[in-house]
């Protein structure tokens, strides 16, 4: 037999889980497997229980995706027959043996590692470059001749933009070709349109090589997670995963840091230069380091192999995936549109995230304006300004990870959990938000000393992770095996607000000035803390009454 098949048959909550941290639905291949590869005509020979024609005969026969109903134990014999089945086919192509070297499962600890390090350092890398160069925008409009106020924050903002739809693309073509030739070509290609804004001699030209930045910057935000889940076993991956975590969290908020000085010494292009070099040396990098670790994709490429070998044309992979590369893009580009105008749950959890995140941008597009102004503070240390927001968002991390796990865990060992329980630790969130812009905004009006308006963003910053995080699980919770689409339009509908709401803010402080400005945008804030409590109250009755299918 040209290969040896082995392992235990996995759950469906594995599955789930493993897809979600990949990025992807449940219904694509992962290393254990896939939802879809259960699904049988009714005429098979498969267990009918009572419980399983409830429920119908394969996952895209849910009776909706909302009321989150199938539960591990109604497959858990289907799963076991099948996984028997496929063990006992010769042509079956699987691991050989439990230390197969070519599992990425099996790989070193340093080369676990190092290809760890790697991820999380692009991770970085990227959402700095975001705002790195925020300090100098004001340079950046005296030399293209422009005083638009819109074009002022829309050169930041429009790199979120792309973070919007360049993961729609990526993810899709990691499951076809694996994740390292998309992270090549993606290191490659952020490289090129980073020059291209270092050497832009005009603002249109610059803003188009931003927003191409930004959708070749998504790249390991969208892998990440997957890469991490690929060569770390679930018990063991905490400490991975938040490391890889710090990028997302800090990078945007070092980026300013490091370009109020770079600015200052050297001009606003040599922000770009700088990630240019940064960049090249990790794209370096990844071509030492780096070996592919979806095993899709390896397993793949062994049955190819095999079949050249011994002529045996029948024998695929344990994980070959049913879906066409067309359906492949029709899951990722249509399924989290209809998610996000379908499902009441996904639109205002949605909703409430994208005018938190855009409420980030706003700040980032006019902290170096605000703080010239009313702190005659220099390009040389305007970035400094950013400090509060990184600091809010680190115990924001700090806290949502310890708090919201023993409220989850509190309530799955009384034995009434629900996905909404996920929302209590973003409560306190929403309360941060609206105070820390009331803070911020009367301070800065006020004329107080620095220190004040800079510790109001840290309620912000605070508030922001605080909604953030929570939201992202109770997605995964209550959409399970299409959780990624869930996340995917979440983060379409969070990077367009982050990228448009931004370009009104300079116009809005000239009109209502700092302290009524930023009252405008704690209101808002405010009128959304009841979105958790309702959503406590009435997210399980909605989920029961959804129609949403797709």
């Amino acid at each position: 037999m040209p290969s040896v098949v082995y392992g235990t048959p996995a759950t469906r909550k594995e599955i789930i889980e493993l897809a979600a941290e990949e990025g992807h639905d449940a219904d694509i291949p992962t290393n254990i497997g896939a939802i879809s590869n259960l699904e049988k005509d009714s005429s098979s020979t498969r267990c009918e229980s009572a419980a399983e024609k409830e429920v119908g005969v394969g996952v895209r026969k849910e009776k909706d995706l909302e009321k989150n109903e199938l539960s591990v134990e109604s497959l858990s014999t289907a799963e076991t027959n099948e996984d028997t089945s496929e063990l006992s086919d010769p042509n079956i192509v699987w691991w050989d043996g439990p230390t197969d070297p070519q599992n990425p499962m099996n790989w070193s600890w340093p080369k676990k590692w190092g290809t760890i390090m790697i991820v999380s350092a692009i991770t970085f890398l990227t959402p700095l470059a975001s705002s790195s160069f925020a300090p100098g925008i004001p340079d950046i409009m005296k030399e293209f001749h422009s005083t638009n106020s819109l074009l002022e924050g829309f050169m930041l903002s429009v790199y979120v933009l792309g973070f919007a739809f360049g993961p729609l693309i990526i993810a899709p073509m990691s499951e076809i070709y694996g994740r390292l030739p998309v992270y090549h070509t993606c290191n490659v290609l952020f490289i090129i349109f980073t020059v291209g804004a270092a050497v832009s001699t005009g603002m249109s030209m610059f803003i188009v090589f931003r927003f191409l930045m930004g959708c070749l910057g998504g790249a390991p935000l969208a892998l990440g997670g997957g890469t991490i889940a690929d060569i770390i076993p679930r018990e063991k991956r905490g400490t991975a995963m938040a490391v890889w975590m710090i990028g997302p969290t800090l990078g945007p908020c070092v980026g300013p840091i490091i370009g109020g000085f770079l600015t200052q010494a050297k001009g606003w292009r040599w922000n770009f230069w700088l990630v240019t070099i940064v960049s090249g040396t990790f794209a370096i990098g990844c071509a030492i380091l780096m070996r592919e670790t979806y095993a899709p994709v390896i397993l793949a490429r062994k049955a190819k192999r095999l079949r050249k070998e011994t002529g045996n044309l029948n024998l695929i992979s344990k994980l070959q995936s049913k879906l066409s590369p067309k359906d492949l893009f029709l899951v990722s580009i249509v399924r989290p549109s209809k998610m996000l105008f379908g499902s009441a749950i996904c639109f205002f959890i949605s909703l409430y995230t994208a005018v938190t995140y855009a409420y980030l941008y706003i700040l980032f597009t006019t902290f170096t304006s605000v703080y010239e102004t009313q702190y005659n503070w220099s390009g040389q240390i305007v970035g400094l300004s950013f400090t509060g927001l990184g600091l809010g968002a680190t115990i924001g991390q700090f806290i949502f990870t310890s708090y919201g796990n023993q409220i989850v865990n509190k309530h799955i060992e009384k034995g009434d959990y629900k996905p909404e329980h996920r929302l209590i630790v973003m409560i306190p969130g929403g309360f941060f938000m609206p105070i820390g812009l009331f803070w911020y905004g009367w301070s800065v009006q006020a004329h107080t000393h620095w220190i004040v308006p800079i510790l109001g963003t840290g309620f912000v910053g605070f508030g922001m992770l605080m909604t953030f995080m929570p939201a992202n699980t109770y997605l995964v919770d209550v959409f399970t095996i299409h959780a990624a689409s869930a996340m995917a339009a979440n983060t379409v509908l969070r990077s367009l607000a982050a990228a448009l709401i931004p370009l009104s803010s300079q116009r809005m402080y000239a009109v209502l000035g700092y302290g009524w400005g930023n009252s405008l945008l704690g209101f808002v804030s405010a009128a959304m803390i009841p979105i958790p409590f309702l959503f406590l109250k009435y997210g399980e009755g909605i989920r029961k009454r959804s129609t949403l299918k797709l």
